[in-house]
């Protein structure tokens, strides 16, 4: 089985600020901009907010409710109206892509969902970013593959409500793949009891990938059981042995600022499962 720590939501540079962390613990990925997409920010909601408002209170754009989104990962059921047979879902192409189906990546596997966070409050109404609080990296959802679409193969009338994706109105691509959810979530054979893909109810400190006193996003602490022996069981992109050290609780890595997909052969780590399995107590089922 492999994990494969997925870099999702605004940052930066795209989107040009970190996604919210709400006063009560909860995440939020604000979804890309792609002016090709057919989703206007002003359709999205998310527990009873509408997103397009909410970007425009933090990045001060007046026309975020206009622009058009990304939504993908698309994990959230009431995020927008669906067609019958709705599925949680993941697109990817170009060389993102290219990476997943080098590594072999397919049915059964396991997306963790990470990204660029920061804390918000409400002042006169509308949100902002904390003057006392600093960006991290921390995970917000999951999407266990249950099955793999080549986009540009589909028959006519196959996956008839993913027409919506934004992987359905991009440029011609051979590469374009989506990835559609598994009912429930398997580790190892055992049913976890909660479903295929899904966002953490609460961003605790377990899902901060950012070390608490880092002076960058990139500085991470993770288990001891992320540890690379050697090159061959280093998770991609982070094969050189110099990125990597112990700590007392675990491990520390310096994190590549680039690349979408980082895989980690679970055949090689076991131990990250048990891991994985504490991310989501707790999570609706």
């Amino acid at each position: 089985m492999k994990l494969i720590l997925s870099r999702k939501g605004f940052d930066s540079s795209a989107g040009g600020c970190p996604s919210p962390l709400f006063p009560d613990g909860r995440g939020y990925a604000l979804p890309i901009p792609d002016r090709r997409s057919r989703i206007p920010y002003g359709e999205i909601q998310w527990r009873g907010q509408k997103v397009g408002t909410l970007i425009r209170n933090l990045t001060g754009d007046p026309r975020a409710r206009q622009r058009k989104a990304h939504l993908d990962p698309d994990l959230i059921a009431d995020s927008l109206p669906r067609a019958p047979g709705w599925r949680p879902c993941l697109g990817q192409s170009g060389s993102a892509q290219g990476h997943l189906k080098k590594q072999g990546v397919g049915e059964g596997d396991l997306f963790l969902f990470f990204g660029l966070f920061q804390a918000v409050e409400k002042q006169r109404g509308r949100w902002r970013f904390r003057r006392d609080s600093k960006p991290f990296h921390g995970l917000w959802g999951w999407l266990q593959i249950g099955e793999v679409h080549a986009i540009d193969q589909l028959a006519d009338g196959q996956l008839p409500w993913a027409g919506y994706h934004p992987h359905f109105h991009g440029e011609a691509d051979s590469a374009n793949t989506l990835y559609v959810a598994s009912d429930q979530l398997e580790l190892a054979g055992e049913k976890i009891g909660c479903s295929g893909a899904g966002i953490f109810d609460q961003m605790t400190s377990k899902h901060r990938l950012t070390a608490s006193q880092a002076r960058t996003t990139t500085e991470w602490r993770l288990p001891a059981c992320f540890y690379p022996e050697s090159v061959a069981d280093a998770m991609t992109y982070h094969q050189n042995m110099d990125r990597w050290s112990r700590t007392a609780s675990g491990c520390a890595l310096k994190s590549a600022a680039r690349g979408q997909e980082f895989v980690l052969d679970a055949a090689h780590k076991p131990e990250v499962l048990d891991w994985v399995k504490t991310l989501l107590q707790g999570v609706d089922q």
